[in-house]
């Protein structure tokens, strides 16, 4: 008769309004949803009483990085309140395990935001206080830039004289002499690629953990959007999937070295894990001024970068045509965005019933490029945010004119005019170091608040079961992740169940939920 969950109030993702009372799993997937009032629970074996608990279909994180949370685990976490200044991160670097262990170990953090430390940007020189001996990396909280000490420099062979990279840049004092930062991943990588690698088995370790954590947050399934931090990303996710519980998983892989893609497999495309689509990156980050934009920032001359050109863009288009995949485009600035839109809106969609192409981050959306955007032949998804304003609103507020404020993550009216859209975390690469808590991002989508209360673009608001389908069936759209997004027959029975009715406590709460239990495909993979 299969197992019977009775006595909940189940958001079954169908609509912004449809909610059960019970559901029937059979064979991992749900035979029936509805009101239960009417059932006898005496003729299931093992019916679960919900005891009114609230339950959501499994969430969906649609931009995360697994693969980087995993590769990165041992590096300090630098994010506020640990950290809040120069000082502050020099103290935390210093309490790496490696500090002082030897000239050959590298100390590494993550997280550090230089817009929210009183005594300035760090530098190479105060990464020397940390060690003169070691070398020192630290990433910015948006893993688009990072700080390196003058030992790091001088073991990856940058010296001044050093041009920079493609598509990046090497920070500079006013006399021209490095000051230890890295600006893009061309830059990034002529650092880290010195560093000591890990094994196959370390790696895989370390990403199931980060699947535990994801189970733990409740999210069911993930788009890994650079799983080529990692060699050999299937065969690690894939090796995590077998001996573990895990979310069901769509990788991207890097466009930054195309010649290292080579044509897809079958077998590579299918699967409960498997490769779903290219990235390429058409600037940089808002937070520290790299997006490419339209207008000038504010009291500068500066439109941020560009780090991909038009052959580029349409060779990564015409590979995942070939491959049947996707195309997701990294593009926060508006006129990255607009650009992608100008070569690609006019081309013939490669895909059928979800997006060829996907719009990463989205950060400036005027309602004139949403309408172009929506209206284009092309079909495009959007993953968006609201953890970036949250967490980095002392960089918006420097780096956003006041007149753009409102065009900011215009999660309300990309709601109603794009389908294929989703809230995500892109965690590690925020300034959060709870990113990936999906009721953080529901939260500030509701509240249009700033983790310091104040409010940004609240015009921008949406509803709770609004900012819950954009974690569930409206995601599920941007990427196909058969079976997932909703409480459905013939759905996977993979679902949530809380410890607070989301829909009805006060905004200021909804952060606050905690998973209560994760089931997957009919079984339970995270009890609390």
């Amino acid at each position: 008769m299969g197992q019977l969950f009775i006595n909940g109030k189940i958001f079954t993702a169908r609509s912004e309004t449809d909610f059960a009372s019970g559901f029937l799993v059979e064979d991992g997937r749900i035979s029936w949803v509805g009101d239960a009032g009417h059932l006898n629970p005496a003729e299931y074996a093992g019916a679960v009483d919900l005891e009114g608990r609230t339950v959501l279909p499994g969430l969906l994180d649609m931009h995360v990085h697994p693969a980087l949370m995993a590769d990165t685990a041992d590096a300090v976490e630098c994010l506020p309140p640990r950290v809040e200044s120069v000082a502050g991160l020099v103290e935390a670097l210093r309490s790496h395990p490696a500090h002082q262990t030897g000239a050959d170990a590298w100390i590494l953090g993550a997280g550090y935001d230089e817009t929210k430390y009183p005594d300035g940007c760090p530098t190479a020189a105060d990464l020397d206080e940390v060690s003169r001996s070691q070398p020192v990396l630290v990433w910015r909280a948006d893993r688009h830039t990072a700080l390196c000490n003058t030992r790091a420099l001088e073991i990856a062979g940058v010296t001044d004289a050093t041009p920079d990279p493609e598509s990046g840049r090497f920070g500079r004092y006013p006399d021209g002499t490095l000051n230890g930062v890295l600006e893009e991943f061309s830059a990034i990588s002529e650092v880290t690629a010195h560093m000591p690698q890990r094994t196959a088995a370390e790696r895989a370790d370390l990403l199931e953990t980060v699947g535990k954590r994801l189970l733990s947050r409740g999210v069911v399934g993930v788009c890994d959007l650079l799983a080529t931090t990692i060699p050999h990303p299937l065969e690690t996710y894939r090796t995590v999937a077998e001996r573990a519980p895990f979310p069901r998983t769509a990788l991207f892989l890097g466009w930054n070295r195309p010649h290292d893609l080579n044509d897809l497999e079958a077998q590579e495309t299918s699967g409960a894990t498997r490769v779903a689509g290219v990235k390429v990156l058409m600037d940089g980050a808002y937070s520290n001024r790299t997006a490419w934009v339209c207008s000038p920032y504010p009291d500068s001359e500066e439109n941020g970068l560009r780090t991909l050109s038009d052959d580029q863009l349409l060779a990564a288009a015409d590979w995942a045509r070939r491959n049947g995949v996707q195309l997701a485009v990294h593009a926060m600035g508006d006129r990255a965005i607009a650009h992608t839109v100008d070569l690609l809106g006019d081309l013939e969609p490669w895909l059928e019933g979800t997006p060829s192409v996907r719009i990463e981050h989205a950060t400036l959306m005027s309602p004139e490029l949403t309408a172009r955007l929506a209206a284009a032949k092309m079909r495009f998804g959007i993953a968006t945010h609201t953890i970036f304003f949250y967490s980095e609103y002392e960089a918006y507020a420097k780096n956003l004119r006041p007149e753009q404020v409102s065009d900011a993550y215009p999660v309300r009216s990309l709601y109603e005019s794009v389908e294929a859209l989703a809230l995500s975390s892109d965690c590690p690469a925020t300034a959060w170091s709870e990113a990936d808590d999906v009721f953080v991002s529901i939260e500030a989508a509701v509240q249009r608040r700033t983790h310091t209360g104040a409010a940004f673009g609240q015009q921008a608001a949406i509803t709770v079961p609004q900012a819950v389908l954009l974690y569930t069936a409206r995601a599920a759209r941007v990427t196909a992740l058969p079976g997932l997004g909703r409480l459905a027959e013939g759905y996977e029975a993979s679902f949530v169940v809380l410890d607070q009715d989301i829909f009805t406590v006060s905004a200021e709460q909804i952060a606050q939920t905690t998973v209560l239990q994760t089931w997957q495909a009919g079984d339970l993979v995270y009890s609390r």
